[in-house]
């Protein structure tokens, strides 16, 4: 079930531009997931534990990149819009559809949040194809 953007509690901050994760240097995983591993369009970005914040995905409305205005998401059994950088109809049509891909994956994204930065190359590749797809 997918809600409406104006359901989702959208907090816009005062900032223009996502937090840098990677100002220090972390041992992280990472992958950006296209619309084809998940149906939503655009690009969401998925990480092991990054910054001080807690678990969250991020999507972009074309292909991730560090200083590009993102929507943040975060990572759990309700997952709520956090920020939203992008700001635009796109943004605010992608909500819900990140929000209810979060909502298929929570148990694996956390699992990959919690300690995927140990994983293997082989453990990596079974947890990206296990995701599920938005139907």
């Amino acid at each position: 079930m997918t809600r409406h953007a104006a359901d989702l509690a959208i907090h816009t901050g005062t900032d223009q531009h996502p937090p840098d994760d990677f100002a220090e240097d972390v041992l992280c995983e990472m992958s950006n997931l296209d619309t084809q591993d998940t149906n939503v369009p655009g690009t969401i970005f998925v990480s092991t534990a990054l910054g001080s914040h807690g678990p969250r995905v991020k999507w972009y409305p074309d292909r991730a990149g560090r200083t590009l205005p993102c929507l943040i998401v975060s990572i759990e059994a309700a997952p709520k819009v956090q920020d939203d950088f992008v700001r635009t109809p796109a943004s605010r049509a992608a909500a819900p559809l990140v929000v209810a891909w979060v909502r298929l994956n929570p148990v694996a994204l956390l699992e990959f949040w919690a300690s995927g930065a140990s994983w293997t190359r082989r453990e990596v590749a079974a947890f990206l194809d296990g995701l599920h797809k938005l139907p």
